[in-house]
């Protein structure tokens, strides 16, 4: 499988970029994990949005389903100049039923709530559910292949679940809102020491910050995680790709 990040900053996007979005691609098959302010433009430079086959959200903060509206609306309009174009199935919790219920959009998009106590298969994805601590209800997801094992923190602050969470996994992109020394736990966000804790206690050989911060210099993120991480460290970027 192959995950491109589409966006990565939290709370609001940088010029010309977006906030949380990652496509994750495997036979030809396109699933959306997240989509924040900007998604649907930069999404574009990969597929088109009618080539979306599924959506998943963590959870229902701006900076992660901001750009559904323009989605659905997108949508719409190209069931009229497309023909047989499917119902985009948008996957969500339903503990918040005011942001559930947004996620369906007349003939265009059909929310499907997801039970975070069981697997859910979309397509050739198989993905489980670990609830983070964040100040939204939000759930961590690890997604396989039936091959490889992936995980995506979502928001949260720094949880001991999350390292069996995500033990054995070849790859896990964590949310990185703060720099070392700074305590983000109270509206539920993990630091750079946080995400390397994570990475070293789970095991995963590839950790990537993902989530930025709109201050300080984001490279020192990747140079304090390494602190307590021995693995490889990267930061996201938009257009950044790994596969296996």
């Amino acid at each position: 499988m192959k995950l491109t990040v589409i966006g990565h900053w939290g709370g609001y996007p940088a010029a010309g970029e977006a906030t949380s979005g990652y496509l994750l691609q495997k036979d030809g098959f396109n699933l959306l994990i997240d989509c924040g302010s900007g998604v649907l433009s930069q999404l574009q430079k990969y597929i088109n949005p009618q080539e979306l086959n599924a959506v998943i959200l963590s959870h229902y903060h701006a900076d992660h389903v901001a750009d559904i509206g323009v989605l659905q609306y997108c949508r719409y309009i190209q069931s009229f100049l497309t023909e047989n174009m499917s119902v985009l199935p948008i996957y969500g919790h339903a503990e918040d039923k005011r942001g559930f219920d947004k996620l369906t959009y007349q003939q265009s998009t059909k929310g499907i709530a997801y039970d975070p106590e069981a697997a859910l298969i979309v397509g050739p994805f198989t993905i489980t559910f670990q609830k983070t601590k964040h100040a939204a209800v939000c759930y961590a997801m690890r997604i396989s292949d039936g091959e490889t094992s992936i995980v995506y923190t979502a928001d949260t602050a720094y949880i001991p679940e999350l390292a069996h969470f995500s033990s054995g996994a070849e790859l896990l992109f964590a949310e990185c809102n703060f720099y070392k020394g700074m305590d983000g736990s109270g509206p539920g966000h993990m630091n750079s020491i946080d995400c390397g804790t994570l990475a070293s206690e789970s095991g995963v050989p590839h950790l990537l910050l993902t989530h930025l911060a709109h201050f300080g210099e984001n490279k020192n993120l990747v140079t304090e995680a390494k602190e307590v991480y021995n693995g490889k460290v990267e930061l996201a970027r938009s257009g950044w790709t790994w596969g296996l």
